[in-house]
């Protein structure tokens, strides 16, 4: 008994044995781990849900520009045979960019013209689900592409 004692006096406590008002920390690395594990896989779905954002933004961009390309060779040949220049027709524009775009599954949302007619822009928008993120990350993904009629025998005309 005397050991005991001093080893008392000394601070050490035999094995199971808990001093009163003192929790044991059992258990506490398994919570902490359980949380950090939550955090990762949020940060690994942030990760893939921004990166599929991205992805269909650069689609969007993509066939825009080339939904104006197709717009922007749909040519008002009245106006070439009567000598006012080289411009787009409109409608024809429209439809060319809706029907390239259809083929993709997305939509015109925008088509417009510059004054003189020579510059085409089209707007897209296209919806983004999110794969992990669900409702969270669900939004309206714009992409616009614009396309400059251009003619010249040598060199093209820019203006």
């Amino acid at each position: 008994m005397r050991v005991l004692s001093r080893l008392r006096r000394l601070g050490h406590r035999p094995a199971g044995h808990r001093p009163a008002g003192r929790r044991s920390d059992r258990g506490a690395v398994a919570l902490f781990v359980a949380i950090c594990a939550a955090y990762l896989v949020l940060v690994i779905a942030l990760v893939i849900d921004a990166g599929g954002r991205l992805r269909v933004a650069e689609r969007t961009d993509a066939y825009a520009q080339e939904a104006a390309r197709v717009g922007g060779q749909q040519l008002d040949r009245a106006a070439v045979l009567q000598g006012k220049g080289f411009k787009v027709q409109q409608d024809y524009v429209r439809q060319a960019a809706a029907t390239y775009l259809n083929l993709y599954g997305l939509q015109v949302d925008d088509v417009t013209f510059s004054g003189d007619g020579k510059v085409v822009t089209v707007t897209v928008r296209a919806d983004y689900r999110p794969v992990l993120l669900g409702a969270l990350g669900q939004r309206k993904v714009t992409g616009k592409g614009s396309a400059t009629l251009v003619h010249g025998v040598k060199n093209a005309e820019t203006d």
